[in-house]
């Protein structure tokens, strides 16, 4: 699979899909009558945690087919999705302590359990590339790295749904409400655009850095074909992925 075609066009289109969501933040989305413009920061927000706990999830996918084929291959997408959702997920955090700080009076309440979940799952998946390089073996890296994977990928929806359908009082505003959108139309526009631009750079930068591997993978067995230097981990050569 060449992972880097079509992507200087999908870059432009994230680029535009972004831009758009920008303009309609700041010229078209009315201002919310209790929190005033600080609420804005929601269009980033919320789309930056659903794309983060859908590319955990997204992860776990790729980890399952990885331990059914043995395909190193999917191994590789699943690293690439989970760290990028690590990195969106720090973002989350930060977004969500400013907007808290301007609504709430404090950078952090741990009495809202939205709040604490996410941060639980987000410390969650720190451990991920910790377990990960702390294996040499290939092999057993790969295996390891899958099984946590999936275990965290399917803790991720149950843990939120849970706190979802909790009958406790919220605190934290919700998106959707149970009649369906729970915002204006003005409100909803802005954040689907918002939330279509979000994952196309989700999508964008996993395929930028797929390809990027790609091409390391590549560059390393050509050069190991032509007697040079060898991997830099001294592992089984079996283990590592032999094409993209």
């Amino acid at each position: 699979m060449t992972y880097g075609k079509g992507l200087p066009a999908l870059a432009a289109l994230t680029t535009l899909t972004l831009t758009a969501a920008l303009a309609l933040v700041f010229f078209f989305a009315p201002l919310d009558a209790d929190q005033g413009f600080v609420q804005k920061i929601f269009y980033l927000h919320v789309p930056m945690g659903i794309v983060a706990l859908a590319g955990f999830v997204a992860g776990g996918v790729f980890a399952v087919a990885h331990l059914r084929t043995r395909d190193a291959r999917h191994d590789l997408r699943s690293y690439v999705a989970i760290h990028l959702s690590l990195i969106l997920a720090v973002g989350v955090l930060i977004t969500g302590s400013i907007w808290a700080r301007a609504s709430w009076g404090a950078w952090w309440v741990w009495d809202e359990p939205m709040l604490v979940v996410f941060l639980i799952i987000f410390l969650l998946y720190a451990c991920y590339q910790p377990l990960r390089f702390s294996i040499e073996d290939r092999d057993r890296q790969a295996r390891a790295a899958s099984v946590f994977a999936i275990t965290a990928g399917a803790f991720t929806p149950l843990c939120f749904g849970a706190v979802r359908f909790a009958q406790e009082a919220y605190i934290h505003p919700r998106t959707f409400d149970s009649t369906g959108v729970g915002m204006p139309p003005g409100m909803f526009v802005t954040f689907l655009v918002a939330f279509v631009g979000m994952t196309l750079l989700f999508v964008t930068l996993w395929k930028y850095e797929m390809a990027a591997k790609h091409t390391t993978f590549r560059l390393r067995a050509l050069r190991r074909a032509l007697g040079g230097e060898e991997d830099l981990a001294p592992v089984r050569r079996s283990a590592a992925p032999q094409s993209l």
